[in-house]
């Protein structure tokens, strides 16, 4: 019984310690994003999520398709709060006897999970059959087959 007593402590310890990494602002863009979940912002455009997510949150960036300072998930950390710039993606996934394909032509997403590399659960609108509202998806980057996806972290504005 200790040792698991201990086992499941040190478990909640480094998860403490993994969210701790996380930038304060990316909490704050995800509490945001995750209050709207089931809502529709502005009108509904997967862009109005981040365009409200991070003015109020007084971010600087370009108010285009910038979100902030730009990284490269092969050599930089991912984390919850990061947004996504897809152009042109692709995604199959296969399993068993069904398939299924999503299509990102131009599209936004704020990472509200990571569940490992290349493997996020997105807040984002305007996408599939409850389009207009906000809702929680999974995202395996295993499975992209085309397109480009761009990471931005948030930055404050001075």
């Amino acid at each position: 019984m200790k040792k698991i007593l201990s086992v499941c402590f040190l478990m909640i310890a480094m998860l403490l310690m993994a969210k701790a990494q996380v930038p304060s602002l990316n909490l704050r863009i995800v509490a945001y994003a995750s209050s709207q979940v089931g809502k529709k912002v502005d009108r509904g455009e997967c862009w109005d999520l981040a365009y409200e997510a991070l003015t109020q949150n007084h971010c600087a960036w370009d108010h285009k398709y910038v979100y902030g300072k730009k990284l490269d998930p092969k050599t930089d950390s991912i984390y919850a709060g990061d947004l996504l710039q897809f152009e042109n993606v692709t995604v199959k996934y296969k399993n068993a006897n069904m398939s299924t394909t999503e299509e990102y032509p131009h599209h936004t997403a704020i990472i509200y999970q990571v569940l490992g590399k290349n493997h996020y659960t997105i807040l984002h609108q305007n996408f599939g059959s409850n389009s207009r509202k906000v809702m929680i998806t999974d995202l395996d980057l295993t499975h992209k087959t085309s397109g480009k996806i761009s990471f931005y972290r948030p930055v404050e504005a001075m």
